[in-house]
């Protein structure tokens, strides 16, 4: 039975506007890693200020902590989240239904189960502290968005019967687990880890900036985490963006 990581706290509360607002107000006086989790959000948001549904059940939790990172070190924590997720949707569902859409997606059959959303602050070249959110459907699946890139799905739609609680336990062992790995062994093992659960690899898909669309096979994910398409063209390197199907 997994149990709660050793020297990593959790705060629970029933309701918030947004559990990344509640980390950035209290992250300058956390002492540790904290888990943020609340029963409900009144202003929940995705990536890119985007408005993210969470019916009560489901679970909303930001991790916060201070890692000794670069911006563009902190941004990794994009794939270690999602491969903790992916680990621990995985002892409740068969991972062949699992996969991972950059930058920071997890899908269950082809449907979005949950989304990650980052944010930092600190001073020029390094941070104060990281804020990784995560909102899983577990329990309700929120009305599709028409902007949307992918239909959303939740655990009980599958016949899944799990709990925000119980699956924050798993996620919170798991990120440790994937924080550990990427601090001591470097980039290398989580790109290897996400590329081998990546949607769609090797085949053809569109990846849509602020400014610009590009189509073309996904062919991997380079050693900073940007996304590389092989066009007709040539290479293209894809740093942030939406990736369609």
């Amino acid at each position: 039975m997994v149990t709660w990581p050793d020297g990593v706290d959790l705060i629970t509360l029933e309701e918030v506007s947004s559990t990344m607002v509640e980390a950035a107000n209290r992250a300058p006086s956390l002492t540790k890693p904290t888990w943020i989790m609340a029963r409900r959000q009144t202003a929940a948001r995705g990536r890119r200020g985007r408005t993210w549904q969470n019916p009560e059940g489901n679970l909303a939790a930001t991790l916060v902590f201070k890692p000794d990172a670069s911006p563009q070190e902190a941004a990794l924590r994009a794939f270690t989240a999602s491969l903790a997720l992916y680990s621990a949707l995985a002892e409740r569902v068969s991972a062949e239904e699992l996969a991972l859409k950059w930058p920071n997606d997890v899908l269950l059959s082809g449907r979005k189960i949950a989304g990650i959303l980052l944010e930092s602050a600190g001073t020029t070249g390094r941070i104060d502290w990281l804020a990784i959110g995560i909102g899983v459907n577990v329990t309700t699946c929120p009305e599709a968005d028409a902007d949307a890139s992918f239909a959303p799905v939740s655990l009980a739609d599958i016949g899944c019967h799990d709990s925000a609680d119980a699956l924050l336990t798993r996620l919170a062992h798991h990120m440790e687990l994937w924080e550990t790995t990427l601090v001591t062994q470097g980039f290398a093992p989580v790109r290897a880890a996400w590329l081998a659960r990546a949607a769609k690899i090797g085949e053809a898909i569109t990846a849509r900036t602020t400014h610009d669309e590009f189509s073309g096979i996904f062919e991997k994910i380079d050693e900073t985490g940007q996304l590389v398409l092989s066009t007709p063209k040539g290479q293209v390197v894809v740093p942030a963006g939406d990736v369609f199907f």
